[in-house]
């Protein structure tokens, strides 16, 4: 708390310096619109990182206090209830509301769009006047790298279950640096709630290739002991909780992580992932609500890639994105490139302080784009023309973007850039050989880890099922122990 308070004293010096406005993406085909952003005030800790060498740092920003609706332009307007007139005041829960004798409908949208936060160009050069947060040498590499390991591991894990040796897969093609920058910005005791495009996030905190192809091939090294489908990845030992394919599930669990680390005073935050569909589920909307109640220290990452499987942005929703529904529940919120690392590392590494040091939500809506498939089930052809995805693949790629910045600050190279590939490939197919050859969990793990004394209808079944296989061998896998 101590230091918290530090920070605030800092932010308000601050705040003295110069101001200045956000960086915008540039017009895209799905998302042209760009409108005047939001203001929200940056912490002192990631002030100090942001800006040019000598400190003369631009960041626009407000100083706003903790409790709700005191920040609002009508409380400013407002004299001491004592002093008004009750026909010209409301003293209704929650603040004063000021009474008009004009009829005017909230309307529907802005008339411009929500402007979108952006560090590095199309080109991976800097945008003259951002704001960011400086990265070292060491993070800029290992945030590469990792962006690089995660596209390798999906090309080769697609390919192995196009040739039937897994049952199913799914890539973040085009979401890489929401993958790797969100993870880190934020700390190993933050707990992690994810869809499933969200395997960057724990590569990043270690998870290794190695444990990547067991939970995949199902075996008996698998976290889950081959209980869930591919792809659904869990580790407690990297606060990452289990993959769920229901939508929009792990967003109220999040909250409620969020609230005890709270209760429990931790220095820490909950955060959570879901795609632009996942927005149109209850779950979300009461997790805001249950979120800015509860002052809880939770940060939603909506990874907005213009796609819920086959339904696009525009049968999606009618309001502005993500980002401004986040305002209607009292949660702070800004919109962010989704294939500008820095843009994403920048605003994680922000809303974290924001969210652990105030006790409040924080809502990033990050635009991107999914290149790939939904899924190996899916053929997105069908449904949005080649060219669309090809541009995206060529002219927005976030990996490429964030590789001609470490080049040009001579970080990387193209002889750098082939070594590791090709090692990371090398060290994949090694992986996969190593997992397709050890055997599944034993069928009894069927029936554990959810009461402590199996009941008597468990217990018949796992009979009736050992049974059943020694009777048919011929119809069970070989290399399932029984």
């Amino acid at each position: 708390m101590a230091l918290c308070m530090r920070k605030s004293l800092n932010l308000i010096n601050l705040l003295k310096s110069k101001m200045g406005l956000l960086g915008t993406i540039n017009p895209s085909p799905w998302a042209s619109t760009l409108s005047r952003h939001h203001e929200f005030p940056v912490p002192a800790q990631t002030a100090q990182n942001l800006g040019s060498s000598d400190g003369d740092w631009i960041v626009k920003a407000i100083v706003l206090s903790s409790r709700r609706f005191k920040w609002t332009k009508a409380e400013k307007q407002l004299i001491s209830r004592n002093d008004v007139d009750d026909n010209k005041v409301l003293d209704f829960p929650g603040g004063k509301v000021s009474f008009t004798p004009e009829m005017r409908f909230i309307p529907e949208s802005p008339e411009e769009r929500t402007r979108c936060y952006r560090v590095l160009d199309g080109e991976g050069q800097l945008i003259i006047g951002n704001n960011f947060v400086q990265v070292s040498k060491e993070l800029a590499v290992k945030m590469y790298t990792d962006m690089v390991t995660l596209q390798t591991m999906d090309t080769i894990f697609y390919e192995a279950q196009r040739q039937g040796r897994i049952s199913f897969y799914l890539t973040t093609i085009g979401e890489e640096a929401i993958n790797i920058a969100t993870a880190a910005a934020l700390s190993i005791d933050d707990h992690v709630f994810p869809q499933y495009r969200e395997p960057g996030v724990l590569l990043w905190r270690g998870f290794t290739l190695q444990e990547f192809a067991n939970q995949c091939f199902g075996n008996k090294f698998d976290y889950g002991k081959g209980r869930q489908m591919p792809i659904h990845y869990g580790s407690n030992k990297h606060n990452y909780f289990t993959v769920s394919s229901t939508i929009a599930t792990q967003i109220p669990h999040a909250v409620g992580a969020a609230y005890s680390l709270k209760m429990d005073r931790k220095e820490a935050c909950a955060v959570t992932y879901f795609g632009d569909g996942g927005t149109s589920e209850g779950d979300f909307h009461a997790a805001l609500n249950f979120a800015a109640v509860m002052e809880a220290p939770v940060i939603f990452i909506c990874r907005n890639n213009g796609w819920a499987i086959s339904t696009p942005t525009s049968d999606q929703f009618r309001s502005d994105g993500a980002v401004v529904r986040g305002q209607a529940y009292g949660v702070r919120s800004i919109r962010v490139d989704g294939n500008d690392a820095l843009a994403i590392y920048s605003a994680v590494l922000a809303a974290r302080e924001m969210a652990i040091c105030e006790h409040r939500p924080i809502l990033i809506e990050a635009l991107t784009y999914r290149v790939g498939h939904h899924s190996t089930s899916d053929d997105s052809t069908k449904y949005r023309p080649i060219d669309e995805i090809e541009w995206w693949k060529s002219a927005r790629d976030p990996v490429t973007r964030f590789r001609k910045w470490i080049e040009s600050k001579r970080w990387w190279s193209g002889e750098a850039e082939s070594e590791f590939r090709s090692s990371v490939r090398t060290q994949l197919l090694h992986a996969i050989q190593v997992a397709e050859k050890l055997e599944k969990p034993p069928v009894a793990d069927i029936f554990t880890d959810v009461y402590d004394v199996p009941p008597s209808n468990l217990q018949e079944q796992e009979k009736l099922l050992k049974e059943t296989i020694k009777r048919h061998p011929q119809d069970y896998p070989s290399d399932v122990p029984s």
